[in-house]
């Protein structure tokens, strides 16, 4: 039955560690929410999905996709995604901290170079058309004429020519929405005096749009308005990103712009809730940058995926969009390894199963000491039977102490088949079995000579008493 015990005890010891391994090295799947589900964003996190789930690694993706932005934004505020894609001048969740910008959408203000419009004041009084690709363009608009204290006014692109003048009054801004087939001719025919759109510099809807600008304006020249206020508007909308179009972006000869133009924007950005693993977010931030080529074969936008700005540590975690503790790990080459990952669990079960081994040692040597006791007892029961014996008078005392002894062997091997016992007690023990045996046996002779000669003397003294013949 021990033994028996034994193996069951050693057989539940592998499958509880077989069960901590399989738990530890499961992967671990987490829900992103992406909106909207026909971007590229979408396109971009279903590719990742997909490659995660091919290399087996120790993060998945689960994809739940929503109609627009807002809702995906939504969905990690209410924790009912782990990850999420987010524009944050749409909605920022409270609970989201950035892993990757997954692309930086600028505002592009493009003009006929003969509309001497360079900067954003320089708009006061005219007509700005915007291509709306999104519906949160035009509150992003609306914020950063705000700033310079410009008006914006709503108007039909159809207006009758008489009343443009009218539209506009002074610190007031005309803003006309476009579709990017209606631009050429709305510069032609002086419905509006620029256009802007809200999109990636790389992308086909920016260049599209400026090509369209650049039709409908005299000798084909046009100019890029520069918002070089952008440390200062940030303060006010955090939300917002500073961006940079560098120079010859939309090609051209002479390139397209002639030198860098300064300028302001949204960013789409993969984040996640705070509470999530950083150990998973190091893990999915990894491989998401370490497999950009990969994904643009399927998502172009993987090309424009990039790192949140940021110098130290510190700045990482306190910047305006705070970042995950684990993307920081990953840009700092801190991942953490599995000691890092569970040396408190390890530390905590090196003390306590230190203390409970210390007990447990305790409490074997206890009992071995009160094993040694039962043996000793025996031992030294069997040395003093053997002096009982030579002390004996009569078979009686004999049996008595024969019928103890059988008891103490009988003990003493109940006592061997349960618990193992040194060779050296054991010797003790047979030679004092063999000694109380033996001394026994001696006194059974001695007795047996000593009962006829007794008897002899007893019928003798009673023939005198009698004054009867002795019998020989």
């Amino acid at each position: 039955m021990r033994r028996e015990w034994l193996l069951v005890l050693v057989a539940l010891g592998l499958a509880a560690v077989a069960a901590a391994i399989v738990y530890l090295s499961r992967p671990n799947t987490l829900t992103v929410a992406v909106g909207p589900q026909d971007g590229p964003e979408a396109a971009l996190i279903e590719a990742y999905a997909s490659a995660l789930d091919r290399a087996r690694e120790d993060v998945r993706l689960k994809v739940v996709r929503y109609g627009d932005v807002r809702d995906s934004a939504l969905a990690l505020q209410r924790n009912k995604a782990d990850l999420a894609v987010v524009r944050p001048d749409v909605f920022l969740p409270e609970n989201g901290l950035t892993l990757a910008i997954l692309h930086d959408e600028a505002l592009v203000i493009a003009a006929p170079e003969a509309a001497d419009i360079d900067d954003v004041p320089a708009l006061a009084r005219k007509r700005l058309g915007i291509v709306v690709r999104h519906s949160a363009d035009l509150p992003f608009l609306t914020n950063l004429l705000s700033f310079y204290d410009l008006v914006p006014d709503s108007a039909g692109e159809d207006a009758p020519e008489a009343d443009r003048a009218a539209e506009a009054e002074p610190g007031h801004v005309v803003v006309v929405p476009l579709k990017v087939g209606d631009v050429t001719a709305a510069l032609t025919e002086k419905r509006v005096d620029a256009v802007a759109v809200i999109a990636s510099p790389a992308s086909k809807s920016a260049a599209a749009v400026v090509r369209a600008v650049e039709l409908g304006s005299p000798e084909r020249k046009i100019g890029f308005v520069s918002i070089p206020d952008g440390d200062a508007i940030l303060q006010r909308f955090p939300e917002l990103q500073s961006v940079t179009i560098p120079a010859g972006t939309f090609g051209g000869r002479p390139k397209r712009p002639d030198e860098e133009v300064k300028t302001v924007g949204a960013s789409y950005r993969l984040m996640a809730r705070g509470t999530v693993s950083r150990v998973a977010v190091a893990s999915a931030t990894q491989h998401l940058f370490e497999w950009r080529s990969r994904l643009a074969s399927a998502a172009p936008v993987a090309k424009l995926m990039k790192a949140p700005d940021f110098d130290t540590t510190v700045a990482a975690t306190s910047a305006r969009l705070p970042n995950h503790p684990g993307a920081v790990d990953y840009f700092e080459r801190e991942q953490q390894t599995f000691l890092d990952r569970y040396e408190d669990y390890i530390y905590l079960f090196a003390f306590f199963g230190g203390t409970i081994g210390s007990g447990l040692a305790w409490l074997g040597q206890r009992l071995a000491r009160k094993r040694r006791e039962r043996v000793d007892f025996v031992l030294d029961r069997l040395l003093d039977i053997m002096r009982e014996v030579r002390a004996a008078t009569s078979t009686t005392e004999l049996d008595a102490i024969a019928i103890e002894t059988d008891g103490l062997v009988a003990d003493v091997v109940c006592y061997a088949r349960e618990r193992s016992i040194d060779a050296r007690t054991v010797s003790a023990l047979i030679l004092a079995v063999d000694g109380v045996h033996a001394a026994i046996a001696d006194a059974r002779r001695q007795a047996n000579d000593v009962e006829p000669r007794t008897a002899t003397r007893n019928r003798t003294a009673r023939l005198l008493a009698l004054d009867l013949p002795a019998a020989e």
